[in-house]
Parts: structure tokens; sequence; C-alpha cells
């Protein structure tokens, strides 16, 4: 089967080296220059990737980001020509799960997609489950199931992205245990962890907030100082 990858871009040059460097790495590219073209690629076919721009002429990435994630849970990469950290937060927050600054690196724009690609194979609801591995966890309110990709707090069901709920499955397999953020990051990236990378903890603190979790009290997810994360 072919990988299906979506560009969307108004900018054609960098549409174009998006296109190019995608399909060197044998990905099949559906590239359009608007949001409304890019929906309606949405609605008609099977997707496994998605890299948006933020900056669009009708529809911003943002919202077309928002509106994929409405339905779909493969993954989104944001281009974006800002460099604003509230622009990153928002895209993370509305459903993104990298983004890349323009002018970017195309090496490292292919490395981000594998990544995203093997987190997404691994993490899939539809991939099949080894023998013995539990597929859902209930306790203390939470309710969370891989084959579902739902996960229901105190009879809210919450919406999560992706990324979020990787996290919070993989952090559910070892209740009970100290994870550290290294090993969290290894496990749902799939890439190589590095002492100053925070994203761990930005993430963290999105799915506190979408568990109404207190960050100086949580009830789930706390915070062992200096080592890791754990849920109890």
């Amino acid at each position: 089967m072919s990988t299906d990858i979506l560009v969307v871009d108004d900018e054609a040059a960098i549409a174009d080296l998006v296109e190019i460097c995608l399909k060197n790495e044998g990905y099949t590219v559906h590239k359009f220059y608007t949001g409304k073209e890019a929906l309606s690629c949405v609605e008609s076919t099977h997707l496994d990737l998605a890299i948006l721009d933020v900056m669009l002429p009708d529809v911003d990435g943002f919202t077309l980001c928002q509106k994929i994630r409405e339905d779909h849970l493969f993954p989104i990469l944001m281009l974006t020509a800002k460099v604003e950290d509230m622009d990153k937060i928002m895209g993370l927050t509305l459903g993104a799960d990298d983004y890349l600054t323009k002018p970017f690196n195309p090496l490292e724009l292919v490395a981000r997609v594998k990544t995203q690609l093997r987190r997404y194979t691994r993490y899939n609801p539809s991939a099949p489950a080894e023998r013995g591995d539990p597929q859902e966890y209930d306790f203390r309110g939470l309710q969370i199931s891989k084959p579902t990709h739902k996960c229901v707090l105190f009879g809210e069901e919450l919406s999560l992205t992706p990324l979020e709920f990787s996290i919070l499955w993989y952090l559910c397999q070892h209740r009970g245990q100290v994870v550290s953020s290294e090993s969290l990051f290894e496990a749902v990236w799939g890439e190589r962890y590095f002492e100053s990378n925070n994203t761990v903890m930005s993430h963290i603190a999105r799915l506190r907030e979408k568990m109404h979790e207190s960050s100086r009290k949580p009830k789930f997810i706390k915070t062992v100082w200096g080592v890791g994360y754990t849920i109890e």
C-alpha cells in the first residue's frame, strides 16, 4: 500500500519542493494551494499524513487542522513563517503533531515526516494487538481504549490529539511506575531524546489542561521532579 501525504501551501515553490522531497522517498503526494481544495481531498481520499501551511488564501492552516481533527487521526505537521511561541502552541492545541518554521531544511522535513509516520503506525488503533497486551484501562473514573482511540474521564469524552492519546496510553501502560521524560519521548515520538527538549513537558501540560487537572495538585498525571511522570 502507498503512503498518501497531503501537502497544502499557497507558495508554489515551497509546495513543489516538498512534493519532490516526498516523492523521492516513495510517498504519494496530494498537493494543493488552497484550504478548500485540501478539504475536498481529505473527504474523498485515504491519507496517512498532512503538511499544512498556516497562511493560506482562503481557510487558514489552523482552521484546516481543526476541521481535519473532527474526523481523522493521521499526523499533521504545520509549516509556519512565524516564530512566535503562541502560533506554535495554537497549532499543537488544535491537533497538530509537529511544526516547522520557514525556511526549513528539506532533509529535516523528511525526517520529521518519517518519525510521525512511524509513531502513527505504532499507535494506530487499527494495528493488530500483541497477544496479552491490554487494549483498555478503566480506573478511578478514567477510561481509555486503544481499539476505539477514545478517552473518557468521569463520563466526559476528552478530545485528545494522537500524541496526547499516545502519552496517556503509555503512562497507563506503566501505571504505578515513574516514567522518565527520556523514555516517554523515545517511546512516543520515536526519536532520540535531548536534555534541552521541552516537548514532553509542554504536551503533558496540555494533556492536564484537557483533563481539568491542576498542575500543582494533579489527581492523575503527577510529576516526580528530576525523574519524570507517573500516573496512579
